[in-house]
């Protein structure tokens, strides 16, 4: 067994409101992953395998980030439909998609629980099953030989915080909203379980001229 970096894509289509229309990334996604790629080259970050999701804004990620491996494509790694059940919401419940990120600091965690309680009708997956494939595929990675990396959405990774460190949905929507775009996040095996060794680093940006490369959506 051996710990798992997990890896949000770079920022994606920032005007989309639709699943397709999102995923792709924006010119700074793709400066975001190659100054990543280059950060891990420089710090001598070597991985034995690799992972990513089959949604594009992924797979163009991964490849920016030039590691020099081939990634296992697995769909258990792609986001939550969230802009479909987002969708459902409004037309369900009256409730309409934000358009800033303080709306969707509001409208996460709302979602999230109606998600939960079985209250959207016609959800592409269910909040436990997309739980429980969150869970499985961590498992099933850190139980591998070697270090993996894994590039997957910033969804995904709040709900592998909540699998590894037993949040409540407060403190999972958080988790979700706090991912940054070509963030860092460590899973250490344990023999009592997944530990959280580290959450949202951005080393890559935290240099002078990139502050305006920091971001969520």
């Amino acid at each position: 067994m051996s710990h798992v970096t997990l890896v949000r894509h770079g920022q994606a289509n920032t005007e989309a409101r639709d699943e397709l229309s999102y995923d792709r990334l924006s010119e700074l996604g793709h400066q975001q992953a190659r100054w990543l790629g280059e950060h891990m080259r420089a710090t001598g970050e070597v991985f034995a395998r690799a992972y990513c999701g089959t949604l594009r804004r992924h797979r163009e990620t991964f490849a920016g980030m030039d590691t020099g491996l081939e990634p296992v494509v697995d769909a258990r790694l792609n986001e939550l439909e969230y802009f479909t059940m987002a969708q459902l919401y409004a037309e369900q419940h009256g409730v309409t998609l934000p358009s800033d990120r303080e709306g969707f600091i509001l409208h996460l965690p709302q979602l999230f629980t109606v998600w939960s309680e079985g209250g959207l009708e016609g959800a592409p997956e269910s909040f436990a099953d997309f739980e429980a494939r969150v869970s499985e595929v961590l498992q099933e990675i850190a139980a591998g030989e070697g270090r993996a990396l894994v590039v997957t959405s910033g969804g995904l990774i709040g709900f592998a915080m909540r699998s590894c460190m037993g949040l409540g949905m407060g403190a999972l929507a958080h988790a979700c909203l706090a991912v940054e775009n070509s963030s860092v996040h460590r899973i250490q095996p344990l023999a009592t379980g997944l530990a959280v060794t580290q959450f949202n680093a951005v080393p890559h940006l935290e240099v002078a001229g990139r502050a305006y490369a920091r971001t969520h959506l």
